[in-house]
């Protein structure tokens, strides 16, 4: 019995027998591009999935055996090993263009669109709900109204209130995290044998990178992982014409492959991993940015540890620190804050079975969960931390991975500052996301959780804003005398004793706290960079007052930071 092919190819082919004839001789006929259409047309959403992923497309389908066609020899050669019976080819420059023309706006649709279609209670594409609204204009008018008819003490007492309690969330945090037990974490598990490791998508989004190129390049390629099961996507912006330039110089290894995001908007990182996610092959997914420097073996590490971990875990974060620490007083302070971050702070929330905000890179995932969750937030400009929330929301594991990625310090304030002020726009967007519904959000991650999230987003981003003033309130009650006076208004006293008292403990628990960190690093001798942290925290002020501006006239910008910039930088493979 024969069954003819949906699409003519060179010549009719209508019966298996003559299917077979191609493949004896390993010639196969290509399809032509004017049925390319018909073709993409017809597919299932797992036929699309396949196309994206392993560039074979069925055209035809016989009692007990679907034929496909294949785009290059890799996909063929893929394909066949997996079992399909190719017949036919189709060339790169077709496929690409069949995809761009038929299925492109679905692609791209999903990039941007598709975490606030599937889950719109946790997009920041709308940055503020109707309940919200109001709530922020009750808070406007309360503070208005209590600066101009509250008693002068009353007003002061309930200003330092409010500003005590984010101070406090961000000092508890560092408490839990050098009180913590950290020896707690688990032996890290043993390497998988080749034939045990599953296929590894990485995903590497570069913009306007040409400077580290050859640095990223050559850590990619130091990667030990499989070529076979190794899938690494580097990921370019249509509008980026330098990059694409630049990688033309080189010959990739079949392993690599070239992903062009679609102009739109937002341009946003998430919007383009969101884009090259559709594409990836592997069971376990990660994201390096254009400066890293992983661990060699990191991929081999978190395989492990996803095949003896728990079937809810999602995540696991690898430390990220810097390979410039060293280089002026600026990469010395982000050194200590990371410090903190990833050797402290994250791997302490961890073993609480807290939520983590995710590291923007060297996060490792499950890509099924990742898919189900969502992926990445599009309109988000620090959809590392949201989708570590979003995680934890939805009852999955995030762990800490026991590897280093390496990446530059930013050492120019004014890229440093672009860069802060992202993340703190970002903070501000995900607080407001996941504070929709505060008592739901409770239920979900728990009363600890809760306060987790408060300090790590809205903590963090309002005790910058806060902090100057802060500090030159206790500044003039100290030296006005203010604390010290009992009449007219003891209250006025005891709360200036407060607030100095508030602020030395914070100053004091961030520095004994960035010691551990150091002292884990094995960093030792930087006490004047420990005790000029302070000025570091007034940089950090000025990026937030950056970051309210742009939430309020930009919210989707994203901030593009410099790499490169450092004399470390590794200029050859």
């Amino acid at each position: 019995m024969g069954v003819t092919l949906s699409v003519p190819f060179h010549r009719p082919m209508a019966v298996e027998a003559e299917v077979a004839a191609p493949l004896a001789i390993g010639i196969l006929p290509e399809v032509p591009n004017t049925y390319l259409k018909q073709i993409f047309a017809r597919l299932s959403a797992e036929d699309k999935a396949r196309l994206l992923q392993d560039k074979v497309v069925p055209v035809a389908w016989l009692p007990h055996l679907t034929l496909y066609a294949a785009v290059g020899e890799t996909a063929r050669a893929r394909a066949e090993s997996a079992g399909l019976r190719v017949v036919a080819m189709i060339s790169d420059l077709a496929f690409r263009a069949a995809l761009r023309g038929w299925l492109g706006p679905q692609i791209l649709g999903v990039a941007t669109f598709g975490l606030a279609r599937l889950k719109p209670e946790f997009s920041a594409s709308r940055r503020f709900t109707s309940a919200q609204i109001v709530w922020t204009i009750a808070l406007m008018v309360w503070i208005v109204a209590g600066i101009f008819w509250l008693p002068q003490g009353v007003a002061y007492a309930l200003a330092s209130f409010l500003c005590g309690i984010f101070f406090l969330s961000v000092i508890a945090i560092r408490i839990l995290c050098v009180t913590t037990n950290l020896r707690r974490r688990r032996p890290a598990p043993a390497l998988l044998d080749t034939a045990q490791l599953p296929i590894y998508s990485v995903l590497v989004p570069v913009f306007r990178e040409t400077r580290v190129l050859n640095q990223l390049l050559g850590a990619l390629q130091s990667l030990h992982y499989p070529h076979e099961k190794l899938d690494i996507k580097l990921i370019l912006e249509e509008n980026d014409i330098a990059m694409q330039r630049a990688l033309r110089v080189y010959e990739l290894p079949a392993h690599f492959e070239i992903i062009i995001v679609p102009a739109g908007k937002p341009q946003t990182k998430p919007r383009a991993l969101n884009y090259a996610l559709q594409f990836a092959r592997g069971q376990l997914v990660t994201i390096y940015d254009a400066e890293d420097l992983p661990e060699a073996d990191q991929l081999q590490k978190a395989a492990a540890a996803f095949a003896a971990g728990p079937a809810d875990l999602a995540c696991l974060q690898a430390e990220l620190a810097f390979y410039n620490p060293n280089e002026n007083w600026l990469t010395r302070q982000f050194t200590v804050e990371y410090a903190t971050l990833f050797k402290l702070i994250l791997p302490s929330l961890a073993n609480e079975g807290l939520p983590l905000p995710l590291g923007g890179t060297s996060n490792h995932f499950n890509t099924q969960i990742l898919r189900k969750v969502g992926a990445w937030d599009s309109f988000n400009v620090t959809e590392d931390a949201d989708l570590g929330l979003r995680l934890a929301r939805q009852n999955y594991r995030t762990q800490m991975l026991d590897s280093i990625t390496y990446e530059e310090a930013n050492l120019w304030l004014g890229n440093w500052l672009q860069q802060r002020a992202r993340w703190f726009k970002g903070f501000l967007q995900t607080w407001l996301v996941h504070m929709r519904h505060p008592v739901l959000l409770r239920r979900e991650i728990g009363f600890d959780g809760f306060g987790t999230m408060q300090a790590m987003t809205i903590g963090v981003v309002f005790s910058a804003l806060v902090h100057p003033i802060f500090l030159g309130f206790a500044i003039y009650n100290y030296f006005s005398g203010s604390m010290f006076k009992t009449a007219p208004s003891p209250g006025v006293s005891t709360i200036a004793a407060l607030d100095i008292l508030v602020l030395g403990a914070g100053y004091g628990v961030s520095i004994y706290a960035g010691a551990r960190g150091l002292m884990q690093k094995r960093i030792a001798g930087w006490w004047l960079i420990l005790f000029s942290m302070p000025l570091y925290w007034l940089l950090m002020s000025v990026a937030g007052w950056m970051a309210v501006f742009q939430f309020i006239f930009n919210p989707f910008y994203w901030n593009k930071t410099r790499h490169g910039l450092s004399r470390f930088t590794k200029p050859t493979i």
